[in-house]
């Protein structure tokens, strides 16, 4: 199959869609977790391209480097912060960095999560030590980010909260339990975030991409699956970073204001709910 088909893109030729335009965008601060790669990366040009400055939080700070420049080359704005979403002390220092620099914070996608390495097992033979790590970046990350980030989003009385759950969770997928039950998290703690921000102006919603090869390696997903999947779609092909991307920015634009507690699935019609 062709890049195309398989929905991997070469970012250093990424040629950015600019038919879906959100002005609301424009000169937002967009802390992306987990931007260092994949579909992460992705967000970050789309959202420099249609004039947002995404922060590409990454625990690999030099992924972080590499993408910030990847968009400064284009003549966007970035920048890149390496945190340990995991680490209370690490987020409470990025959002510091950030409003140090930009004074605001308008947007965040808890986007990190822990999956392409991970062990495929049934659940009784799991490793406990890795259950415990994607809880804890998984869940906690996500809770703890979004806990630092929310400060400047009050004060403003305007921001978006995207917490990024997985198509694969509405499947039940098996040898994927630890992946699968942080991921359902994600549903709740939008809903009960979007209860308590919505008095503040800031709406909460889960975003569920389908399924997508990027340049991340992931030993436990054979090309084969990807294709078995496709075919469980409506569209019969695989997504592209475009995509996700173009929906992910509506979600955080002006256009979605009326729009809280809810779940997106960007999946060609793999789940239906």
């Amino acid at each position: 199959m062709s890049e195309t088909e398989i929905g991997y893109i070469d970012y250093s030729t990424l040629n950015v869609d600019k038919n879906a335009t959100y002005e609301s965008l424009r000169d937002r601060v967009v802390l992306i977790t987990g931007a260092g790669q994949a579909i992460g990366r992705g967000y970050a040009h789309y959202f420099s391209a249609h004039g947002a400055i995404p922060i590409i939080a990454d625990i690999n700070g030099e992924n972080a480097e590499r993408v910030k420049q990847e968009i400064e080359d284009k003549r966007g704005r970035a920048m890149a912060i390496q945190v340990d979403v995991a680490d209370e002390k690490s987020n409470i220092e990025m959002v510091d960095k950030i409003l140090a620099k930009y004074g605001r914070l308008d947007v965040l996608i808890n986007n990190a999560a822990i999956f392409s390495q991970i062990t495929m097992a049934p659940f009784w033979e799991l490793p406990v030590d890795e259950w415990k790590r994607a809880v804890d970046v998984n869940v906690n990350g996500a809770f703890l980010c979004a806990r630092a980030a929310v400060h400047p989003m009050i004060d403003a009385k305007w921001g978006r909260i995207i917490n990024v759950s997985s198509g694969t969770m509405m499947m039940g997928r098996p040898n994927y339990l630890h992946y699968i039950t942080t991921k359902a998290a994600m549903i709740g703690m939008s809903r009960s975030m979007a209860r308590e921000l919505g008095p503040h102006g800031i709406t909460v919603n889960t975003f569920w991409p389908g399924v997508m090869q990027t340049e991340v390696e992931r030993p436990s997903v054979p090309r084969e699956m990807f294709k078995t999947m496709t075919e469980m779609q409506a569209l019969p092909r695989q997504g592209t970073i475009h995509d996700l991307a173009k929906a992910m920015m509506f979600l955080c634009s002006d256009e979605a204001a009326y729009i809280t507690g809810q779940g997106m699935i960007v999946d060609g019609g793999q789940n239906f709910i």
